[in-house]
């Protein structure tokens, strides 16, 4: 039987890499050949154990590497130390550990004192993502690396010991009451041997064979954007990038409008310089602390719940540094109106839901999304409506600016339907505001470093007023068959 096919995963080839160590003595010399190769899957590649308690490890037979060590091993892990693996002799070791959020460090004593190599990530590497170690030390030197960062080398010394002596179990995890490995160690090879970690684990309290984590089980539960972050024992729902708050990111985080009160969140860090803001926020999910006045944007995604009696009235706008703008209003007939204005032509371009009212006092959501030309709305639970710009119409969203909840206060000559819609501002609730990856109203209410970003009038009480969109309109008295005169 033959198959056929192209690995383009590297290390998923049969061999990618011929490594020969211990070289420059005189007189050795060394061949290498390979000859035809066995498919045998990539039981090897994905062996792996899972380290669930900081306690916890397993034991193998002491490690042979006298005159050479060549280890290598993949790790991940939401810790920010602990011990990968450890051997010990009577005064000889050697070690690899997670030093901090950004340091592995490789050490070792062939009985002339303690030897440590560290190699510093610009990134964090308990971020819960796969990262390669591979460690190596013989009688000229010792090297460590990790992932694609540089290699840190350390010449041995040109006299003294050279032979490392071991003579207890080689630890992976916990040893010697230091602080253990919490998290995933998976392809450890040492001196060519895959040990079998899964194995192993099978019968080991505190290990589990495999690293499924609890994610790939449980993280559907993080609802609304949050991400799933393994915990030890379990998993939390990082909700930071989201407009919600809780235990699983289901919680709406609103607040209740006064007549006159309005929220603005600038986009740019107050006191930085403009030249020097790095646009992060509205085009990623980086940290939502700045961005530059000259951006532009193509794309962006918008979504708010609010309700209120009163119309008309403005629930969002988005100002810019030129004369682009984007608003959410609700007119006096109580309809909901989406309105761009981009550029490239002489009057806004709007989205008019005029078949309902929307200032009935009840929950409504709303939902834009655009890409380029393409806009899609959703309100509530009825199905998304799609909409283009025309075409004369820019798709560049230029330099925004600042984010108006409540009421525009802006300096400067305003579209006259919003100035129009702006007296008296809005009354209502407004909640789980998010725009691309700014949530401002839970950066007023749950103070972060974006906080700084806010800019409030009058007294923001929070308030969950918003948090249940009805799908179709309670039925008036006149229509509803069912009602009864008191």
């Amino acid at each position: 039987r033959k198959d056929a096919g192209m690995l383009s995963y590297r290390e998923h080839l049969p061999v990618s890499q011929v490594v020969v160590g211990d070289v420059d003595r005189p007189g050795s010399e060394a061949k290498v050949s390979v000859g035809p190769l066995r498919c045998q899957g990539d039981r090897n590649y994905w062996n792996a154990a899972s380290f669930v308690t900081s306690s916890s490890y397993l034991h193998f037979s002491t490690f042979q590497g006298e005159t050479s060590a060549d280890i290598s091993f993949y790790f991940k892990t939401s810790a920010s130390d602990g011990v990968f693996l450890e051997n010990l002799g009577n005064t000889d070791f050697i070690k690899l550990e997670l030093k901090s959020a950004t340091e592995v460090s490789f050490s070792f004593d062939v009985g002339n004192g303690p030897v440590e190599i560290v190699v510093r990530s610009p990134n964090q590497l308990n971020d819960d993502q796969w990262h390669r170690v591979t460690a190596e030390r013989n009688v000229k030197q010792a090297s460590l690396q990790v992932d694609q960062l540089p290699m840190e080398v350390r010449k041995a010394p040109t006299e003294g010991h050279t032979r490392l002596e071991l003579y207890s179990q080689l630890y992976v995890g916990a040893a010697g009451g230091q602080q253990g490995f919490l998290g995933c160690i998976r392809s450890l090879r040492m001196n060519g041997v895959t040990l079998d970690l899964e194995e192993r684990a099978k019968v080991t309290l505190g290990v589990k064979p495999g690293c499924s984590g609890h994610c790939p089980s449980y993280g559907m539960y993080c609802a609304n954007g949050g991400k799933c972050v393994e915990k030890y024992n379990g998993y939390s729902c990082d909700c930071s990038r989201t407009a919600y708050d809780g235990p699983f990111c289901i919680k709406d985080v609103g607040a209740f409008f006064e007549e006159g009160m309005w929220l603005r969140y600038d986009f740019h860090s107050p006191g930085t310089s403009m030249k020097d803001l790095v646009s992060r926020t509205l085009l990623s999910s980086a940290d939502p602390e700045t961005t530059a006045p000259d951006l532009s944007l193509s794309k962006e995604e918008l979504s708010f719940s609010f309700s209120t009696t009163k119309s008309p009235c403005v629930l969002l706008y988005i100002s810019s540094y030129t004369p682009d703008f984007m608003a959410v209003l609700v007119k006096p007939s109580g309809s909901l109106q989406i309105r761009y204005s981009l550029g490239g032509t002489r009057e806004p371009y709007n989205i008019d839901i005029d078949h309902r009212n929307m200032a009935n006092g009840q929950p409504h959501t709303v939902n834009v999304t655009r890409n380029g030309r393409s806009i899609v709305l959703q309100i509530d639970h009825y199905p998304p409506t799609s909409y283009s710009l025309p075409a004369a119409s820019d798709i560049e969203f230029n330099s925004p600016k600042a984010l108006f909840l409540g009421k525009v206060i802006e300096i400067g000559k305003i579209d006259q339907d919003i100035y129009k819609y702006n007296t008296p501002g809005f009354t209502g609730c407004l909640s789980r505001v998010q725009f691309n990856q700014i949530a401002p109203l839970k950066a007023a209410l749950r103070p972060t470093n974006a906080s700084s970003h806010i800019h409030i009038k009058g007294e923001l009480v929070e308030s969950n007023c918003g948090a249940s969109p009805l799908t179709i309109p309670p039925m008036s008295v006149a229509t509803d068959p069912w009602h009864l005169d008191s």
